[in-house]
C-alpha cells in the first residue's frame, strides 16, 4: 500500500512541474482558446436545464497530457473565462466552476501517464457523468432554479446514459490522435529535452 501511495505522490507532483515547460503552457493556452470557440459553436440546448456540447474535449486533452493538478486549475480558469465572455443563465455560481475541477482530477487520474485505452476512458467518462453531470450539477439546478432534485434528475440521467457512449467514443479518437501526434519524432525530441 505504501508503495501505491508513493507513486500516486510522485505521478501526481509531476502534474504540477508539467507547468514549468513553456510549450505546455503555449498548448494549454491554445486549448483555452479552442474550448471557448468550441463553446460559441457546438453547444445544443435541448431544454434549458439539458445541453449537448463538445467544448469539454480541450480540457480532456489537457487532463491526460498534464494530470488532475493542472487539469482541475485548467477548468476553473477557463469555466470563469467561457463565464466573463458568455454570461449565459445569469449571476456566477462557483458550483459549477467547482463541478469541472472535480470532471478534471477524475479525468487526470484516469488518464495521465496512461495509454489510451477505450475501457478507460469509459470509466472515467461514467465516473464524471455519475457524480458530476448527474449528481452535483442536478443538485446546483434544484438549488439555483428551486426545482425538485428527483423531479429534473431522470432527464438528465437519460441525456448522460445517451451521451455516454458517444462522447467516450469522441474521446477515444481525439486522444488516440493526441497520443499519435505525440509519438511522432518531433514531438518526442522535444519532449525529451524537457
Amino acid at each position: 500500500m505504501q508503495k501505491i501511495t508513493k507513486l500516486n505522490s510522485r505521478l501526481y507532483s509531476d502534474s504540477w512541474k508539467e507547468l514549468k515547460v513553456t510549450h505546455n503552457l503555449v498548448l494549454c493556452g491554445l486549448m483555452a482558446a479552442l474550448a471557448v470557440v468550441l463553446n460559441y459553436t457546438t453547444s445544443i440546448f435541448i431544454t434549458p436545464n439539458i445541453r449537448i456540447g463538445f467544448s469539454g474535449l480541450p480540457n480532456r486533452v489537457v487532463e491526460y497530457l498534464f494530470g488532475p493538478w493542472v487539469g482541475a486549475a485548467f477548468g476553473a480558469m477557463l469555466d470563469i473565462l467561457k463565464y466573463l465572455l458568455k454570461p449565459d443563465g445569469g449571476a456566477f455560481f462557483f458550483g459549477y466552476t467547482f463541478n469541472v475541477m472535480v470532471a478534471g482530477v477524475i479525468y487526470g487520474f484516469v488518464l495521465y501517464k496512461k495509454p489510451v485505452k477505450l475501457w478507460r476512458i469509459l470509466i472515467a467518462e461514467f465516473l464524471t457523468k455519475t457524480i458530476v453531470n448527474c449528481g452535483l450539477n442536478t443538485l446546483w439546478l434544484a438549488v439555483l432554479n428551486g426545482n425538485a432534485f428527483m423531479a429534473i434528475l431522470p432527464a438528465r440521467v437519460i441525456k448522460n446514459m445517451i451521451m455516454l457512449p458517444v462522447d467516450t467514443a469522441v474521446l477515444f479518437f481525439t486522444l488516440t490522435f493526441v497520443a499519435k501526434l505525440l509519438n511522432m519524432p518531433e514531438f518526442r525530441r522535444y519532449r525529451n529535452r524537457h
